[in-house]
């Protein structure tokens, strides 16, 4: 029994010590894929419920206040798969709704939504 006690002692150092050590991830997949920036304009007098559409999902953003200007962050992690994605606006009050088309965005970039007073005139820019 007292050979034993010196084995285990030393069995539990090397695994406390094995446990504690941390492996570096390459650097690639330690860091996220960096958020994008969703700045609405909402030119329209009525506030619109933002979404964004991807991989057959919907995602809502916030509220847009009509006549103001609001900025969302849509997670870098969920255009950093497919990159495409739709926006949709759903305003408070109206059955009318607005939908850009299928557009190609990165982690990091920046889109600009203008809603404008007739939504069907509305405009998105990436940047």
């Amino acid at each position: 029994m007292a050979i034993r006690l010196p084995v285990l002692l030393l069995l539990a150092a090397f695994m406390t010590d094995t446990a504690c050590s941390h492996r570096r991830r390459p650097a690639s997949l330690s860091e996220p894929p960096a958020d994008v920036t969703l700045q609405v304009t909402n030119h329209n007098f009525l506030d619109v419920t933002v979404f964004v559409l991807y991989d057959g999902q919907r995602m809502r953003m916030g509220l847009a206040t009509g006549s103001s200007t609001q900025s969302f962050t849509i997670p870098g992690r969920l255009v950093a798969q497919s990159h495409d994605i739709m926006l949709l606006g759903d305003p408070i009050g109206s059955s009318e709704r607005v939908r850009t088309q299928l557009f190609t965005v990165h982690p990091g970039q920046r889109i600009e939504w203008t809603l404008e007073t007739d939504l069907r005139q509305s405009s998105v820019g990436v940047y």
